[in-house]
């Protein structure tokens, strides 16, 4: 019985601390860091606290598997990282590219499909985390991306894993 009591006390504490460092995020972000480019044409958005948490939530529950601090696993050559998604064609350094993106993925160049071999609301069917997002979920992830581009130097900037 004794035993019950800690584990219920550890995991107390536990998700005590997990509530306190998201609202520490959150309260970290001026406008300014949640300021991101909304498309190619240099449209500028600030994003809400609630969407720049939620956009973190999600990215580290769907997207951070596969790219941790903005690496990619997959393809070491391709990060996440501000000048990469510039570089990208089309452009993906804007919160209407990456959407764009998470629905229809191509290669870097833009020139193949690649919904088959990464995760997108258009094959949803093969990536079943892919389903029950919504534009505003989506939204919200991209603009995670950008955010954490622009205010953290190492993001995409990681060792290679292979």
């Amino acid at each position: 019985m004794l035993k019950r009591y800690i584990w219920l006390v550890v995991a107390t504490v536990f998700f005590a601390f997990q509530i306190f460092i998201d609202s520490a995020f959150a309260l970290e972000l001026s406008d300014a860091d949640r300021t991101v480019q909304l498309n190619e044409q240099g449209d500028k958005v600030t994003l809400s606290l609630k969407q720049a948490k939620e956009g973190r939530r999600l990215f580290g529950s769907i997207c951070a598997q596969c790219h941790p601090d903005g690496n990619t696993k997959t393809n070491p050559n391709v990060k996440l990282g501000q000048q990469d998604l510039a570089f990208a064609t089309p452009r993906r350094d804007n919160i209407e590219g990456l959407v764009d993106f998470m629905k229809n993925p191509t290669t870097y160049d833009g020139e193949i499909d690649i919904a088959e071999l990464h995760p997108a609301t258009s094959s949803s069917d093969i990536f079943p985390e892919m389903r029950n997002l919504t534009d505003d979920d989506l939204y919200n992830i991209a603009g995670h991306i950008l955010i954490q581009a622009k205010i953290r130097p190492s993001w995409g900037r990681g060792k290679t894993f292979f």
